[in-house]
């Protein structure tokens, strides 16, 4: 049976001649002391139980502290991993600029060297033009002074029909076959 404050203040012992029943008195005593030992042994545990709650509470805040200095530390790294991330794609990507405008100051180069090959070649097929036009028209001089020449000599006609030692059997075209080609 419990017994709470208020029960011990009304308490009220019979009285006697001389005083208070002594056996009203040790039971009202047996009571309060059972029930204060009761409160003792509940007051203990619950001492254990707040000792064990603190402990695993502080356990508890250590645990969050480190959790917090693992998330920042974690955050750190994250942005330390981006930044550098980001450096090496700047980098990458300034390496990529830097080849990219070596092809094509390469390719503009071989591009005017094509280009003046081109023209070197032009000059040329110019000039072997020239070149063979000049001759062909030279020939054509000799062929026509030669045409003139053999017209104006009727011995070298004969001359010219008739066969040479070396010849053999290789029959000679006259004059006239020769002067209609």
């Amino acid at each position: 049976m419990r017994i709470t404050p208020i029960e011990i203040h009304q308490q009220q012992f019979k009285t006697r001649l001389l005083g208070y029943d002594s056996a009203g008195v040790d039971q009202f005593l047996e009571m309060v002391a059972e029930e204060l030992e009761r409160l003792h042994k509940q007051n203990n545990e619950l001492k254990e139980e707040l000792v064990r709650t603190r402990s695993a509470l502080e356990e508890m805040r250590k645990r969050e502290a480190m959790l917090k200095e693992t998330l920042l530390t974690t955050q750190r790294m994250t942005d330390d991993i981006k930044a550098n991330a980001r450096k090496e794609a700047e980098v990458t990507v300034a390496d990529a600029e830097l080849r990219a405008e070596r092809i094509l100051r390469d390719a503009e180069d071989r591009r005017l060297q094509l280009i003046g090959e081109i023209q070197e070649i032009k000059r040329q097929k110019i000039s072997f033009e020239g070149s063979l036009r000049t001759l062909v028209e030279s020939h054509m001089r000799l062929l026509d002074l030669e045409v003139v020449q053999v017209q104006g000599s009727r011995r070298d006609d004969l001359m010219l029909e008739e066969s040479l030692p070396f010849d053999g059997d290789i029959p000679r075209k006259s004059t006239r076959e020769r002067e209609t080609r």
